[in-house]
């Protein structure tokens, strides 16, 4: 897992930060801080001019709409928004990149009739 430092909480409503090659789009939803790829996962389209209405981003190339809560795509359920965890220490803020997205139901259904985690239980 990797930290990624999300810079300074001014006020701004979203942002992106630059870190080892990847971008990441940074929102501040009334104090909650949610972190995503900076790239849409259905076309690679800029998420970061995308549209934020009642919880969701939308996607200004396609108009895919990703819950903000879930990732959960409402176009498509074969595609999510990963959605990556944020911790605060000493006053800073990090994004945990590369801990596993979740996925889709779809996505955990097709691994479930695949057999992927048979041997966890």
């Amino acid at each position: 897992m990797t930290r990624v430092p999300l810079g300074v909480r001014d006020g701004r409503e979203r942002w992106t930060v630059h870190h080892e090659g990847r971008d990441y789009l940074v929102l501040d939803l009334g104090g909650r801080l949610v972190v995503t790829d900076a790239r849409c996962p259905h076309k690679q389209q800029p998420l970061a001019e995308g549209l934020l209405r009642d919880g969701c981003l939308v996607c200004p190339g396609h108009w895919y709409t990703f819950d903000l809560a879930t990732g959960a795509c409402r176009n498509a359920t074969e595609t999510a928004l990963p959605l990556h965890p944020v911790v605060e220490e000493d006053g800073h803020w990090y994004a945990e990149v590369g801990v596993e997205p979740a996925r889709s139901w779809s996505e955990r259904l097709r691994a479930h009739a695949a057999g992927e985690g048979a041997g966890d239980r």
